[in-house]
């Protein structure tokens, strides 16, 4: 097997949970990064020094703390726009993801009639079948106030895009067509490239769900050519409550705020506003200003590891992952069965067993996994599930993590007497 330049057994010792035993002394096998990733000391420390010798607020204040905290903070929307290839003031700070993509649709629901954005009856927004809830139910939610039909791409039986109806959902109707790079369930990359095509022949504005990708590969948005990208912090190695909402510049400019207050306006009278620039438009309040510092120093080490090094060692461990188990009796690997258009995620069923029931298991063996429907109706509908276990890796996992992994899921199979 060919051997990448990234040494995860060695980068193990950056980050300190990794460390940790678990129950009965165990030994941490962390195969849950599609939930959250874990944090080198870098992050950690770079946050925790922020509070040390620099907490301000930004964007207030004439004192040397302040100066130093608008410094620190719009640096971190530096690295950011760097590691995007993006414009810097097309980096906006968020809390989540999931704000992200609900203040995109807040913002469309905002826009006066007659905007580009403004939906209304007859108008269509266009998803996939295998959105994440946070990529969903705004979008819902936002046909459901303005009249505009929702509609969906479905996925094969194999758990890829149905590529050859495009040109019957995306159509004259559609405003928006907003869907994931990488499926948090099935893994499966989708060809940002064919909807970005099909959404531009009829000028819709393209949403791209990063949250699975921006972590484990290179971004360039001008090349991937969407309109509109979110991803989460705490994904890609950075702290919990700090997002990103990209925007080409002039879509940002026309769109509407989505929340109001300090901060985000150039000029107020007692009965009326003006909004300043993006992305100052789009953060109102005091933002996570520690947070931004946290992801600026997770990005950085991400881009020292080179995003190339990252997403090699991961198809790396998805080919031998798929190896091991694929063949394995009774399991039943849900999503695509090679390696081809596919980010590291694995989800699967055990024969006999609820998912539930094997992540249980594991946990005795110290084994984190996921298991349950992955903030993912309509997908386990699609399939006929309830839920799977799934196993999702990244930088610091090794060969032996999965190894570790083939030996839990064999002796969940021998405690339920199943397979």
């Amino acid at each position: 097997m060919k051997t990448t330049a990234l040494n995860a057994q060695v980068l193990k010792a950056d980050f300190p949970i990794l460390q940790r035993e678990m129950r009965g002394g165990k030994k941490l096998t962390y195969l849950d990064s599609g939930a959250t990733s874990q944090k080198p000391l870098s992050v950690i420390d770079a946050q925790s020094n922020f509070y040390k010798t620099k907490n301000a607020a930004v964007h207030r204040g004439a004192h040397l703390l302040a100066e130093e905290a608008d410094e620190a903070y719009e640096g971190a929307r530096k690295i950011v726009a760097d590691f995007l290839g993006a414009h810097v003031d097309e980096v906006i700070f968020t809390k989540s993801a999931t704000e992200s993509l609900n203040a995109i649709a807040y913002s469309f629901g905002n826009a006066e009639a007659g905007s580009k954005f403004a939906l209304k009856k007859g108008d269509s927004i266009v998803v996939t079948e295998m959105e994440h809830h946070a990529n969903l139910i705004p979008w819902q939610q936002l046909a459901r106030r303005t009249g505009a039909t929702l509609k969906w791409i479905p996925i094969t039986d194999e758990g890829r895009l149905d590529y050859s109806i495009l040109d019957g959902i995306i159509d004259s109707t559609t405003r928006v067509v907003a869907f994931t790079h990488q499926s948090n369930v099935l893994g499966t990359i989708n060809d940002v490239s064919k909807l970005v095509e099909a959404a531009k022949k009829v000028s819709a504005i393209t949403v791209l769900d990063a949250c699975q990708s921006a972590p484990h590969f290179a971004i360039d948005v001008k090349k991937l050519g969407v309109d509109l990208l979110a991803f989460s912090g705490h994904k890609a190695l950075g702290p919990t409550g700090i997002g990103i909402l990209w925007g080409r510049s002039e879509i940002l400019e026309e769109m509407e705020p989505f929340l109001f207050g300090g901060s985000m306006i150039e000029t107020v009278t007692m009965t009326d506003a003006t909004w300043a620039r993006a992305p100052r438009k789009f953060e109102a309040g005091v933002p996570n200003m520690a947070g931004a510092v946290g992801l600026g120093a997770a990005l950085e080490y991400l881009t020292s590891l080179g995003m190339e090094n990252v997403h090699a060692w991961e198809m790396e461990l998805t080919q031998y992952a798929l190896d091991k188990i694929s063949n394995m009796p009774g399991l039943k690997v849900i999503g695509p069965l090679d390696a081809v258009d596919r980010g590291a995620v694995i989800s699967f069923t055990v024969e006999g067993i609820h998912p539930h029931d094997v992540g249980q298991v594991l946990d005795q063996h110290g084994i984190a996994v996921r298991t349950g429907h992955h903030c993912a109706w309509p997908l386990m509908k699609k399939f006929g599930i309830a839920g799977t276990t799934r196993a999702s890796f990244y930088i610091y996992n090794t060969l032996e993590d999965i190894d570790n992994l083939v030996v839990g899921i064999k002796s969940a199979q021998e405690f339920f007497k199943v397979g």
